[in-house]
């Protein structure tokens, strides 16, 4: 195990080093030889998932300019000290959310994403914590995410089917369902309960 996750660190590594390459370099050669590197690092990516290298080069080397980390906002919303939780398609559950998209704020994702995904209007209080995935979601992403927990209090709104989710239901801390860990653990759902309850949470930053 801790040489498989070795080879995903090199393989990210090599992926970054390639892309600021690509974006920076000026001689045909070295925009050749970087190429090849990120190539490799997709290889790399793909011997370890098991995923068809065009698969990988699709989600792992399709971006341009310098690397970063991309953004994920997760909501927590109580209501009678129970929080608030979606139901994907695969059964598994999962604090609202997902990727910030380009032409929007945090704040407007957060309350884009719980609209999307759980039909309410929100109003985002506070910043709950600001945490690298890879130190607390599995499986491991061949990226860097930032992940940002929101405190939201609903002002209207109420749950409608979509693409995305099937229900939504509010659980206690200690009847949380089977979650979906690469999006929120049992963790990092005890910490907005956490949040919640302390009048002057200062936010949690990794």
């Amino acid at each position: 195990m801790e040489t498989d996750n070795k080879l995903l660190e090199w393989a990210i590594e090599l992926q970054s080093l390639a892309q600021a390459g690509l974006t920076y370099g000026k001689d045909v050669f070295d925009r050749e030889r970087y190429q090849r590197i990120r190539e490799i690092s997709a290889e790399m990516l793909a011997e370890k998932s098991g995923l068809p290298v065009e698969k990988v080069r699709d989600l792992f080397c399709s971006e341009s300019g310098y690397q970063t980390p991309k953004l994920d906002t997760r909501s927590a919303i109580f209501q009678n000290d129970r929080i608030l939780l979606v139901k994907e398609s695969n059964g598994k559950w999962s604090l609202p959310g997902g990727w910030v998209d380009v032409n929007v704020s945090v704040r407007e994702n957060a309350v884009k994403e719980v609209k999307e995904e759980a039909g309410l209007d929100v109003v985002v209080e506070r910043v709950i914590a600001i945490q690298d995935r890879a130190k607390h979601n599995l499986p491991a992403y061949a990226y860097g995410v930032c992940k940002i927990f929101l405190l939201c209090s609903v002002i209207g709104g109420a749950f409608e089917e979509n693409i995305e989710t099937v229900e939504s239901r509010y659980f206690g801390e200690e009847e949380l369902p089977a979650l979906a860990e690469e999006k929120s653990t049992v963790s990092q759902i005890k910490m907005c309960f956490e949040a919640y309850r302390t009048p002057n949470w200062e936010t949690l930053v990794d």
